[in-house]
């Protein structure tokens, strides 16, 4: 019976997971296809700005040749007027000439005829009508300001989409957790002279396998990486996992992002139970200090100021501590006892190797225990960052304090 009734509990967990992973994956195919209708009108939209600055700038083009074109038009135009106008001048001035040679042909006397005749000869050498050039000075064609696109032509024929780079490829095996840091590789599926740089998304995450849609925190960026691999300094490992994922970016777009992974940072999320601290200690997340008052109105007492007071007697239990019918699971520690159980592991902080764990089923949690009294405690937590120290003064009566010093056991 407790074994059938255990496989069904494990079947009931595995659907729960399953089917947490299958809501999962459909809010990001709905989040996906939202995507896609978005980024397909934003292609849209840049496709029309690009096409509307290539005809603007045709049409500029159109306007400046055909202006150069009507300026040709009136140079010439002009020109062959000029010529023009010389022209009948000098017409105008020979037919006067002409008339004058005929008139003068009736003249009978010899003298007069011979007068005129002179007059007639000079001024027909110097008449216009015989300097002129009867040559136009500018030719009718146009073909100077033709023009050729189709060159152009087959140059916006052969025009397509930009070349978006490949999703990078991260190398799992070569990505290393440790020490506040997480060193990702990568790699192209193809070589890419065009590439530019990377981009690394990262987020933490308590979920194993693909990244959540629903209540995770924003993805955090790092830009222009030029190399293919980045370490990830200074990190707080105060989730159990990371996300990662990696896009190539060449100088014109940016392209996919790479499949994400899952990088398990061994690390929880580690505070002191208030609720297990004897009634003189006060318990604040990964802050213990004893306080006569039952946790209220006492200041911090620092080492230094309670140096020279060593003579005085040692605390005892504050029996009419105002919060002590809220703590009555506290009262099963003796007067002294100034103690508080946190949910530890034992690990050998240079080695990393595990010390101890309890292999055993017990009615009621079992959580270790660390009391309070002379000499210092250092506790190993799994956080990668160290937090504050704190030092936890006994009382007047000279004893020494505990630190508690939270430090990386990943």
């Amino acid at each position: 019976m407790d074994e059938e009734r255990e496989t069904l509990q494990r079947i009931v967990s595995t659907l729960v997971n399953k089917n947490d992973e299958i809501h999962n994956f459909i809010d990001m195919l709905n989040h996906t296809i939202s995507n896609v209708q978005v980024n397909s009108s934003n292609a849209i939209s840049e496709l029309d700005e690009e096409f509307d600055g290539l005809y603007s700038v045709l049409h500029e083009m159109k306007g400046s040749m055909a202006s150069t074109i009507q300026q040709e038009e009136a140079r010439k135009i002009q020109a062959l007027q000029d010529q023009l106008s010389q022209c009948s001048r000098a017409l105008e001035s020979s037919e006067e000439l002409l008339e004058l040679a005929v008139q003068s042909l009736d003249i009978k006397n010899p003298v007069e005829l011979i007068e005129a005749a002179r007059q007639i000869k000079d001024s027909v050498t110097v008449a216009s009508a015989f300097r002129l050039s009867l040559k136009p000075k500018v030719s009718d064609s146009m073909t100077h300001m033709m023009v050729d696109f189709a060159l152009e032509k087959r140059m916006l024929q052969a025009v397509k989409f930009l070349p978006v780079p490949k999703a990078p490829e991260i190398d799992v095996a070569a990505c290393l957790v440790a020490d506040n840091c997480i060193t990702i590789s990568w790699r192209m599926p193809e070589e890419d002279s065009r590439i530019d740089h990377f981009v690394l998304e990262y987020r933490k995450t308590n979920f194993d396998g693909l990244p959540r849609l629903k209540g995770e925190q924003h993805w955090e960026l790092v830009d222009y990486i030029k190399a293919t691999q980045y370490t990830l300094s200074g990190l707080r490992f105060d989730t159990k996992y990371m996300n990662l994922r990696v896009q190539a970016c060449n100088k014109a777009v940016a392209g996919e992002y790479s499949d994400p992974v899952t990088l398990e940072t061994k690390a929880f999320v580690f505070s002191l139970d208030s609720t297990s601290s004897h009634l003189n200690l006060k318990v604040e997340d990964t802050y213990v200090e004893w306080d006569p008052t039952g946790g209220k109105g006492q200041e911090k007492i620092k080492g230094k100021e309670n140096k020279n007071r060593s003579n005085t007697a040692s605390p005892k239990r504050s029996t009419n501590s105002p919060r002590a019918s809220a703590r009555g699971s506290r009262d099963r520690f003796a007067g002294e006892s100034y103690t508080v159980l946190g949910q530890l592991s034992f690990y050998n902080a240079s080695s990393k190797a595990l010390l101890h764990t309890f292999r055993a089923k017990f009615a009621q949690p079992l959580l270790p225990g660390f009391m309070i009294w002379c000499g210092g405690l250092t506790v190993m937590t799994g956080l990668q960052v160290p937090s504050a120290v704190k030092t936890l003064q006994k009382s007047e009566n000279g004893l020494g304090g505990s630190t508690s010093s939270l430090n990386n056991v990943a």
